[in-house]
C-alpha cells in the first residue's frame, strides 16, 4: 500500500476484514469500504464496488477466500472485478492467502496476477500451506517495473529472507498439491465435527461452513451477547474465538453478533467439547 498509494489518492476495501487491510490505507490516503452481508450470503457486490470508484481510485483491495466469512465468489463475479479494475485503470490487489481450500475444486478462483496486467497476488505459506513458522510470502505481478518498486520498498524493512526458510518453502511449494490435499481433508473431516456441535446447541447459533478457506464467522444468538460469550469462554475454559470487535470497520457497519471460528485444525473435539460444557453450566 505504501508502493501503490500516496496522498490525495483513493482506495476501495472489502469489510469485514482482518484489520490493516483498512488501517494501512487509511494511514495513507483516503479509503471507501464495500460491505460483504450476511443476508446477501457475504457475496461481492459489484454494483457497490463501481459505485465506490473515484477518478482518484488508485488500488481496490479484496481478499478470498474471505477472512473473517470464509465467502468466494463465483467465478464470473471474480472475472468482472479484474474487468471493471482494468477498464479504469485501477490495481486490483487480491489477498490470496487462503487460496487452495475451497470446499470444492470448482469455487478456487484463478490468480488475479494470471487475470490482468496489473492486478497483484499476494500469497503466503502460513495459511493454506499451514507453514506459519517459515515466515515466507509473495507478491505475484506481471508488471516488472511495479515489482522493482515494491522489491525497493521491502529493502527498508528487511533486507532478505532466511536461506533455510527458503530452502524448506521450496521443498512445500513443490509438494503443494500433496500440502493442500492434507489440509482441505482436515478441514473436510472437521466439518461434520463443527455441525453436530452446533446441532448440540439449538437456538444459540447460525453457522454455514466457509465456502473456502479454513475460517466462517458465525452468529451467537445468546441474551449475553457475542462479546461476553467470547470473554467467558477464554478466560473460563481457555477456548478462543474471536468475536466481532476485532473485525469491526471505520468505514462500514459490520455485523455485532458475530464470531470467528477455525475448522482446520487436527483435534478440534477436545475445544468443541469444552465449549458444549460451559454452555451446559450456563444454562
Amino acid at each position: 500500500m505504501q508502493v501503490l498509494l500516496g496522498p490525495g489518492d483513493h482506495a476501495v476495501v472489502v469489510t469485514p476484514n482482518y484489520q490493516a487491510a483498512e488501517t494501512v490505507p487509511l494511514s495513507i490516503c483516503e479509503v471507501t469500504g464495500v460491505a460483504l452481508r450476511p443476508e446477501d450470503g457475504w457475496a461481492l457486490d459489484l454494483d457497490a464496488v463501481e459505485g465506490a470508484l473515484r477518478p482518484a481510485t488508485r488500488v481496490v483491495s479484496v481478499n478470498f477466500p474471505h477472512n473473517p466469512t470464509g465467502a468466494v465468489p463465483d467465478e464470473q463475479t471474480w472475472r468482472r472485478l479484474v474487468r471493471l479494475c482494468d477498464d479504469r485503470g485501477i490495481r486490483l490487489f487480491s489477498d490470496e492467502v487462503y487460496r487452495g481450500l475451497e470446499r470444492s475444486p470448482g469455487r478456487g478462483l484463478p490468480q488475479a496476477a494470471d487475470l490482468s496486467p496489473s492486478a497483484l497476488s499476494l500469497g503466503v505459506l502460513s495459511k493454506a500451506y499451514g507453514l506459519p513458522g517459515l515466515r515466507i510470502g509473495w507478491v505475484a505481478c506481471r508488471d516488472r517495473e511495479l515489482l522493482g518498486r515494491l522489491e525497493r520498498a521491502k529493502h527498508y524493512t528487511t533486507i532478505c529472507g532466511s536461506a533455510p526458510s527458503e530452502i524448506l518453502a521450496l521443498i512445500a511449494l513443490r509438494a503443494r498439491d500433496r500440502i493442500l490435499d492434507r489440509n482441505r481433508r482436515i478441514i473436510a473431516g472437521n466439518l461434520p465435527v463443527f455441525d453436530a456441535f452446533f446441532s448440540r446447541v439449538p437456538g444459540l447459533f447460525e453457522w454455514e461452513p466457509p465456502q473456502g478457506g479454513c475460517v466462517c464467522f458465525p452468529r451467537y444468538l445468546g441474551p449475553d451477547g457475542v462479546e461476553a460469550m467470547c470473554t467467558g469462554l477464554v478466560e473460563q475454559e481457555g477456548v478462543l474465538l474471536l468475536p466481532a470487535s476485532i473485525y469491526r470497520s471505520a468505514l462500514t457497519p459490520t455485523p455485532a453478533d458475530r464470531f470467528r471460528i477455525g475448522v482446520g485444525r487436527l483435534g478440534s473435539q477436545e475445544a468443541l467439547d469444552c465449549w458444549a460444557a460451559w454452555l451446559d453450566k450456563r444454562r
